[in-house]
């Protein structure tokens, strides 16, 4: 037996896995692309009919047929749909949507590259290979500011679409002046360079050659390595240095910027580094609510001209046989709007599961969503939520995936309450994510000259009464992106 999926079904499954962010995108991809659908009226208010008919869904799969059945069949649908409650094909309703303050202000932003080539314009480069060579470094660097890229490839990118041939001490001359440009330790090829080039723009603008900052441009350049790996024994042997020392060496390393981007991605974008929440709960007097965010959603609705143009059709084939040209026409419109139909369906279908799933949710973890305790996170895995819905275990895990919720203690991403259970001692059943925030509180208060190793937090997570063995530590510290011991150790 051969299972197929209607396109009902696989368009309902690509909607449910896109965030409500990405949402607004994707109707207005669908309502470039059809003609036959348009966006509602604001004050329409109609609640959501999820139970009409879809007596449509198999109009794909149409038979040959002859002349006289398909005048009778022209003659059926357009009956059928002038006789429709258009009505019935809008998605906008009340039952789950808050849709206050529907428009989100977006910022006007200068990127990155951006502020590279204006650097790039006040160098005033007399050379116009220079500047071709210029402009290929700053277009090849990449969102951390670093340039990945060898200088070979380089070369081969600008005889490509230049037609200029450069060589590689061209490259590295003008590497070295765009690796002055701000911020400090732009154009770097890897950690070790980005650090040093950040150290040095820091020591000839502030003309201070201190012991520290002369020391730890020397494990830098020499000792970088064993610098990452944290041994710090050794470099107190080959500098015949004290802690403190070392330590204030180190503090002038960790004072640079791994990511030189980042400070103006940041500054640029501030006011974007937001989250859309899909769902959000509201506490009324210890009740919790549960709404969909429909904001920047816009309402859909069946296009009313093209019912005109059926209706027209419809009186002109009055006691007339029709042509190959209007069944054509007809054909043509029945496609869109049965595919505008089908579209609009999908977002009530997407809405009603998305409402269904979260609900269950919250009422399985209804103590959290009460108190925003996180010790009252109910073991919950997607078969529970399945069994509640009536869901597929795949539809649940759909809804889960990328999607976050409002609540009064922050947004939560979804997908962190589905957790195993793990016994304790005297018995109970724990979720993971409990254990989880004890590990992380034992780890943060470690003594960092002697960091625990991973068995040593098992016998601590056992003296608390979770049984766990170190494998299970290892993979929860892995998980809160937790290093070992050693890269967690400090002077």
């Amino acid at each position: 037996m051969l299972q197929k999926l209607s396109p009902q079904q696989i368009q309902l499954m690509k909607l449910l896995q896109i965030p409500t962010a990405t949402l607004e995108e994707r109707i207005k991809e669908e309502l470039e692309s059809n003609p036959a659908l348009e966006e509602g009226d604001d004050d329409y208010n109609d609640v959501f009919d999820l139970d009409s008919d879809n007596d449509y869904d198999n109009d794909s799969d149409e038979k040959p047929e002859t002349e006289d059945t398909a005048d009778y069949e022209l003659d059926d649908y357009l009956n059928q749909y002038l006789e429709d409650d258009g009505d019935s094909y809008k998605t906008r309703g009340e039952d789950y949507g808050d849709e206050s303050d529907k428009t989100i202000p977006v910022a006007v932003e200068n990127t990155f590259h951006d502020m590279l080539n204006r650097q790039l314009g006040m160098m005033g480069l007399v050379s116009e290979t220079d500047e071709i060579i210029a402009k290929q470094i700053i277009g090849s660097i990449d969102e951390d500011g670093y340039l990945r890229r060898e200088p070979n490839a380089i070369i081969d990118d600008i005889m490509f679409s230049q037609g200029v041939e450069v060589t590689k001490q061209d490259v590295f001359r003008i590497l070295g002046l765009v690796q002055k440009f701000d911020p400090p330790g732009v154009a770097a090829r890897d950690l070790r360079e980005c650090l040093i080039l950040q150290l040095q723009d820091k020591m000839d603008k502030t003309q201070d050659n201190s012991r520290p900052r002369v020391l730890a441009m020397k494990i830098l350049v020499d000792y970088f390595e064993e610098f990452t790996k944290k041994h710090y024994q050794k470099l107190k042997r080959t500098y015949n240095i004290s802690d403190s020392e070392l330590k204030e060496a180190i503090d002038e390393i960790l004072k640079l910027n791994p990511k030189p981007a980042s400070t103006v991605e940041e500054s640029s974008k501030s006011s974007n580094h937001y989250i859309v929440p899909d769902f959000i709960i509201h506490n009324r007097d210890g009740e919790l609510e549960l709404s969909l965010n429909n904001k920047n959603s816009p309402d859909l609705r069946i296009n009313e001209q093209y019912a005109e143009m059926l209706r027209g059709y419809r009186d002109n084939l009055r006691g007339k046989k029709s042509t190959r040209k209007d069944k054509e026409a007809i054909l043509f419109i029945k496609q869109k709007i049965d595919s505008a139909k089908w579209f609009i369906d999908a977002i009530k279908q997407r809405q009603d599961t998305l409402y269904r799933t979260m609900y269950a949710i919250m009422q399985f973890q209804y103590d959290y969503f009460l108190t925003g305790d996180e010790r009252r996170v109910k073991p919950m895995i997607l078969k529970d939520i399945a069994e509640i819905t009536g869901l597929d275990i795949s539809t649940v895990s759909r809804v889960a995936n990328s999607k976050f919720v409002q609540t009064e203690f922050g947004t939560k991403r979804l997908k962190d309450f589905f957790s195993e259970s793990m016994s304790t001692s005297d018995g109970n059943e724990v979720s993971t994510v409990e254990v989880k925030n004890i590990l992380n509180d034992i780890i943060g208060r470690e003594n960092k000259k002697r960091p625990h190793s991973d068995e040593k937090l098992k016998d601590m997570l056992q003296d608390k009464g979770y049984n766990i063995a170190r494998r299970t530590v290892a993979k929860y510290r892995e998980q809160l992106n937790i290093p070992v011991a050693r890269l967690r150790k400090g002077l």
